[in-house]
């Protein structure tokens, strides 16, 4: 069987060194985000802090994100 994403607005912001994002954490040139199972994700320059329909924050690389979102 194959599954489409349901078409949900999602809130995103791009992240680099410097730029403040409740939830993340910096550390030197990377961050990390600890996400609803306790586990600390990695957050490089340049990727994308989408935010969840339940409110959970997740990074997206910016290849992933272009090929999977758009600009409403």
């Amino acid at each position: 069987m194959k599954y489409r994403k349901k078409p949900i607005v999602i809130d995103a912001v791009q992240w680099f060194p410097g730029l403040v994002i409740d939830g993340v954490n910096e550390m030197y040139e990377c961050a990390s985000i600890l996400d609803r199972f306790n586990v600390l994700l990695k957050v490089r320059p340049g990727d994308w802090i989408i935010t969840g329909i339940m409110g959970e924050k997740y990074p997206c690389s910016p290849d992933v994100f272009e090929k999977t979102y758009e600009k409403v």
